[in-house]
């Protein structure tokens, strides 16, 4: 698998969603707070959420479903799930795990820029390629392995993390160190 940008990706659907949509869903998650909903910044990310994220939902709920990776994560829940050992059990899984720590506290947002350098970098630093380096840092980031749509998840979250959601959302920084914590 490549990293690819969301128009490239040969699985994207046509967008059926837009920020109302996004906020209708938060809004029944109880993770928007209706005091911050019309602040400009707030529905920016919402577009920008939508623009993301609907191209990779088939449904509502799929679409429900990768937002609640953006306002749910436990890394020790994470480590938990079968699905995700398997992952890390594979070869290299955690070398590519400790790369991208290294990668992410260096500092700054991950946006797509960053998150392709970032990528770019640990291919250079480690001898993996494909779902041996994605899929770790997908379950890492999101808490779950899978295909691109998770990509996108993950340049949804440190903008996120500064808004004035109804809960905390954990920044790319803070879910890196809560994983190598409960990782060890």
């Amino acid at each position: 698998m490549t990293h690819e940008s969301p128009a490239e990706s040969p699985l994207a659907l046509a967008n059926s969603f837009v920020a109302a949509d996004i906020a209708a869903i938060l809004r029944e998650n109880g993770w928007l707070d209706p005091a911050h909903e019309a602040e400009a910044a707030l529905q920016a990310w919402l577009a920008r959420a939508a623009e993301l994220l609907g191209p990779h939902s088939a449904d509502r709920a799929a679409l429900a479903s990768l937002l609640a990776l953006i306002f749910g994560y436990d890394a020790a829940a994470i480590l938990r799930d079968a699905a995700n050992q398997a992952v890390l059990a594979r070869e290299g899984a955690r070398d590519v795990i400790r790369e991208l720590a290294n990668r992410v506290l260096e500092g700054g947002d991950v946006d797509s820029n960053r998150f392709k350098e970032i990528v770019e970098r640990m291919k250079s630093a480690v001898p993996y390629r494909s779902r041996a380096i994605f899929h770790p840092i997908r379950v890492a980031l999101t808490g779950r392995a899978g295909d691109g749509e998770l990509d996108r998840v993950i340049l949804l979250l440190d903008v996120a993390a500064r808004l004035p959601f109804a809960v905390t959302v954990k920044s790319t920084r803070r879910r890196t160190l809560e994983f190598c914590a409960a990782l060890d």
